[in-house]
């Protein structure tokens, strides 16, 4: 009978709904975490009467036909990259990027990861760091004897000095963005790696042309929604049980057929 096996089908892919659902819940403080949605697709069809096939000599043709469908499969896991609430934090190293772009992080591999978490610090150098450590670049570095710092909404970095009445210039802070956001992989730690379905990414300095800004002391904050996390849980598990009770059905159909006696 198809039908265990389309609903076993339905399932696996609320299965897999609860799943992403789950991860979107346990971020819902992850700073600059981007939220996902699981998306499906129909499968293969079976056409036990081909639609507009003739039904008559005369040419009379099927108006619908009969197809019967094979259950479900996930096609994607969908990020949403919808601008997420700026919370105020006090710390002169947070950043927040009102708008489009991503900070560009060196990992120790030498590549270029890419990362909307602002919460940066400082190492043992002076250098801008994410919390793991990883250089954010273009390379920043603090003086040690700096006694204040301001990050302009365009990403020029200055530090006041002992002595010195005006600020100095230590850095430029740069943004990058790509044509498909969506399409960064993830690889944990709050960061994202360049791939095909991205595009290359094109850097620049915050506030201009196609780059968002810069907001000091803030931190972006996940863009998860509780309310519509719990609805979409509440669904998924609706929709499993809906499955499952199709399985139940069909297993009891395929008992009777078979204790089924002709006289």
């Amino acid at each position: 009978m198809q039908a265990l096996r389309t609903a076993a089908t339905g399932m696996a892919a609320q299965q897999l709904n609860v799943e992403v659902i789950s991860n979107n819940i346990a971020n819902m403080n992850t700073v600059g975490f981007k939220k996902q949605r699981a998306e499906f697709e129909d499968l293969l069809y079976q056409n036990m009467e081909q639609v507009g096939a003739q039904s008559s000599d005369q040419g009379n043709i099927v108006p619908t036909g009969v197809q019967i469908g094979a259950g479900v499969k996930s096609g994607s896991v969908y990020r949403i990259t919808t601008q997420g609430t700026l919370t105020t934090t006090g710390n002169q190293l947070d950043l927040a990027i009102d708008g489009r772009g991503f900070f560009e992080v060196q990992l120790p591999t030498g590549e270029t990861a890419y990362s909307r978490a602002g919460n940066f610090s400082v190492n043992d150098q002076g250098q801008l760091v994410t919390a793991d450590g990883y250089l954010i670049q273009p390379a920043i570095t603090i003086p040690q004897n700096a006694t204040g710092i301001t990050i302009s909404q365009s990403g020029q970095v200055q530090v006041t000095q002992p002595g010195s009445q005006t600020p100095a210039v230590v850095g430029q802070m740069q943004l990058a963005t790509f044509v498909n956001e969506a399409g960064l992989e993830a690889i944990g730690n709050n960061l994202f790696l360049e791939s095909a379905a991205s595009g290359a990414a094109v850097t620049g300095n915050p506030q201009t042309e196609g780059f968002g800004k810069l907001m000091q002391g803030y931190t972006e904050a996940s863009n998860v929604d509780p309310v519509s996390e719990i609805t979409a849980l509440i669904v998924a598990q609706r929709a499993y049980e809906m499955n499952s009770k199709v399985v139940t059905t069909a297993d009891q159909m395929l008992a009777t057929a078979a204790n089924t006696k002709t006289a």
